[in-house]
């Protein structure tokens, strides 16, 4: 296309294709975001201001037989983030392929709790303690609902490079269920995931529940994780609290506890408290978070702190 500036694109099935003609649309969306950030007084720093910048592309389009087939790709600091393609089936589900993106299965759920930023773990030493995850690279997905209930299934084949970049055996899946309405203002869920190692023999296994309940402004959760190692003396266990308060349509506050119990009895509780504020003015958003950590990777004593305020601006 020659012209820029028109973000509608339209695509006429060729002259041997028995088809009407097809029409889709492709959006553009930006923001660029003004970072402060500070490391534990421990670690290097360096210069704590940053910038970010994230351009997305959407488009979606109805196909002849009634479905909705849907496109995202985003990146951050013009390098590649995430993609998915998905098919709307109406009452038959959606089926996705994803990369990068968390859509399906255990990578939907394995953190659910109410935040007003980032995660209680995030971006600390021991931020990998605890959390199940599966591989987001060329993933299939399908999720649907059914009698109240959602339920979603992700399929990684043979993903090539398991979570810490070595070839895996067989192939990684999950699924997960969540609740119908058991009560105004309750949500449920529960997340199972067997993720392949490097041999049959070396896979793990993850399982999370959790459940978040709403009253007006302020929603409650709570999580329990359990991860089952190959290895001797490795499963980890983590329990995660929260709450978060919607103070007026602008500000929102949250808090909340993550602690992770090791199996291997010569390892400490690592114990991560997160406090995050979020402000929101039309385009601006005016986000904060301060995460601490003690006893990172269960080493009594070895401790971890960020602290992060950020500008950004939509378009």
């Amino acid at each position: 296309m020659t012209n820029a500036k028109k973000l509608g694109l339209t695509a006429l099935a060729g002259s041997l294709v028995a088809t009407s003609a097809y029409a889709g649309a492709l959006d553009v969306t930006g923001t660029a975001k003004v970072i402060y950030a500070s490391q534990d007084e421990s670690e290097v720093n360096g210069n704590p201001w940053s910038m970010s910048q994230g351009i997305g592309f959407a488009g979606s389009g109805d196909l002849d037989n009634g479905m909705t087939i849907s496109y995202t790709y985003s990146s951050t600091n013009m390098a590649f983030s995430s993609s998915n393609l998905k098919l709307d089936m109406g009452d038959n589900g959606t089926l996705s392929f994803a990369n990068g993106a968390s859509l399906t299965g255990m990578q939907a759920h394995y953190d659910k709790m109410p935040t007003a930023g980032e995660q209680v773990w995030d971006d600390l030493d021991g931020q990998a303690n605890g959390v199940a995850t599966m591989s987001t690279t060329n993933t299939l997905g399908y999720s649907n609902t059914f009698a109240g209930m959602g339920i979603s299934v992700a399929y990684n084949k043979d993903s090539g490079a398991g979570l810490a970049g070595a070839a895996t055996e067989g192939s990684s899946k999950s699924y997960a269920l969540t609740s119908g309405d058991l009560m105004d203002g309750l949500e449920v869920g529960y997340a199972h995931a067997d993720v392949s190692g490097t041999t049959t023999n070396n896979g793990t296994d993850s399982d999370t529940v959790y459940a978040k309940y709403t009253a007006g402004a302020v929603t409650f959760g709570a999580q329990l994780t359990q991860i089952d190692k190959s290895a001797v003396n490795s499963d980890v266990d983590r329990t995660h609290i929260a709450a978060s308060m919607a103070v007026n349509e602008n500000l929102s506050l949250s808090l909340g506890q993550s602690i992770v119990e090791f199996e291997n009895a010569t390892k400490d509780d690592q114990e991560s408290t997160g406090i995050a504020f979020s402000y929101t003015m039309g385009s601006m958003t005016i986000a904060g978070f301060n995460n601490t950590e003690d006893n990172s990777g269960g080493t009594q004593g070895t401790d971890d702190s960020v602290t992060e305020v950020s500008v950004a601006f939509a378009f």
